[in-house]
């Protein structure tokens, strides 16, 4: 088992890091509907912002923080998507599961966006309307298969897309990138254990039993209350949020 497998699994963060994504990350996020497709309004901190305007503005790491933006704001509306039709099929729990995973998901969005906007870019998306079909089947996508190419699916995310990323963001020595990059890859593999696990036992899952948290920095999904110093410290706010 490697050390992204693990559904409680903690990235071990550096001040180093910590400190320009935390810098970063002091503004206020802004949240989107189903109905409006999700936008970066943010303002990165003028300390971490004068740290990566240096990057250059053509780098590969850049393009890939762009292609991330993308799928992260697809993902956001495509969970809130499955979220109902979970609801209407009376599968309350796969709901709450599907709800958190989108909030995770918005968190990685707006990481995404922060450094985009620190490098002097734009966040750019293109947001497409999601095909729901049944619970059942939309779990089936949400782990991977028969998705759009704007979403490739947690296990892509977690196996390929991300690690990518992460090399690339290391070869520029974009140290903001790599961990808003670390912070999504630690969190798919958590969706993808979670979506394995509502897939296995999804018969039972109807009532809606458990409670779900989120790291509102890292976006570290659990569905249990985890330890109080698993999630990244937050400047503006509570680190750990109960969203069922």
């Amino acid at each position: 088992m490697n050390r992204y497998s693990s559904l409680g699994l903690t990235l071990k963060k550096t001040a180093k890091l910590s400190s320009i994504i935390a810098g970063l990350l002091a503004v206020t996020l802004i949240g989107c509907s189903q109905a409006q497709p999700p936008e970066a309004k943010v303002e990165p901190s003028k300390p971490a912002q004068s740290t990566l305007v240096s990057a250059k503005q053509n780098s590969q790491t850049l393009e890939n923080l762009q292609k991330a933006y993308n799928g992260e704001s697809n993902a956001h509306v495509m969970y809130l998507a499955f979220a109902d039709q979970a609801t209407k099929e009376g599968y309350q729990d796969i709901a709450n599961l599907f709800k958190t995973v989108a909030r995770a998901e918005e968190i990685h969005r707006d990481n995404h966006a922060l450094v985009i906007k620190a490098m002097g870019a734009t966040p750019e998306n293109n947001i497409t309307t999601p095909q729901v079909n049944s619970t059942a089947d939309n779990i089936d996508k949400a782990m991977g298969g028969n998705l759009s190419s704007a979403i490739k699916g947690e296990s892509y995310e977690r196996d390929s897309m991300y690690p990518e990323f992460i090399e690339q963001a290391k070869a520029d020595n974009n140290s903001a990138a790599l961990q808003t990059f670390e912070y999504a890859l630690a969190a798919e593999t958590q969706h993808a254990d979670l979506f394995a696990q509502a897939k296995a036992n999804l018969d039972s899952r109807k009532e809606a039993s458990r409670s779900y948290y989120v790291c509102t920095i890292s976006g570290e999904t659990f569905d249990r209350q985890p330890e109080a110093d698993v999630c990244p410290s937050n400047p503006n706010g509570e680190s750990l949020e109960q969203t069922i």
